[in-house]
């Protein structure tokens, strides 16, 4: 099975590589159309701002082959949250994949923004976690919870951890630093 990691020089390659090599598996990075239509998986990493990363995407020419990929491909982060329709972080059109909004976490009591550190999965279904999980976040913005949500998590809003629709995926968290449940939902990525 071949596993790529797209690098567009914004993302968290390097630990992604590590938490797939730590399952045996060897993932290839790759920087164009050809290199992502190739494999049979494909991870669209993601730290930073979306109109940034959304422009990377644009001018490697791979927003259209993303929106016809019909293999398995996985956002993780902020890759998860280009999956969706729109985010207001600056008004960001996204790759239009998962209906939905992406939106600017608010403070609440006991939960500062940005989201950074460990938080208990609260509901999961067929993406290797299991309610009570702690899995490592990082972000600011976060989609909002919908039919696509495959395990949630409240941080001042029910949020959802992951999604799946299709041979879509998406970890708001990042499985790299989450430990065993993040390698369980990397596992289960690579079983889809």
């Amino acid at each position: 099975m071949s596993v790529a990691i797209l690098d567009l020089g914004y993302g968290n390659t390097d630990s992604i590589r590590h938490a797939f090599a730590r399952l045996g598996v060897e993932a290839e990075l790759v920087t164009d159309a050809a290199g992502a239509e190739r494999a049979e998986r494909l991870v669209l990493p993601g730290v930073g701002a979306a109109g940034f990363a959304m422009g990377k995407l644009g001018a490697a020419g791979l927003v259209e082959p993303l929106r016809r990929r019909t293999r398995p491909l996985l956002g993780i982060c902020l890759g998860m949250q280009m999956l969706f329709d729109r985010s207001d972080e600056g008004d960001t059109a996204l790759l239009g994949l998962i209906p939905g909004e992406v939106r600017a976490l608010e403070p609440a009591p006991g939960a500062p923004v940005p989201h950074m550190g460990w938080t208990r999965i609260e509901q999961a279904e067929g993406v290797g976690l299991d309610a009570g999980d702690y899995v490592y976040f990082a972000h600011g913005f976060a989609c909002d919870d919908g039919p696509a949500t495959a395990a949630r998590a409240t941080y001042g809003r029910p949020i959802p951890a992951a999604v799946r629709l299709g041979h879509l995926w998406g970890a708001q968290f990042h499985p790299e630093r989450s430990s065993k449940a993040g390698a369980r939902f990397l596992a289960a990525f690579l079983g889809a």
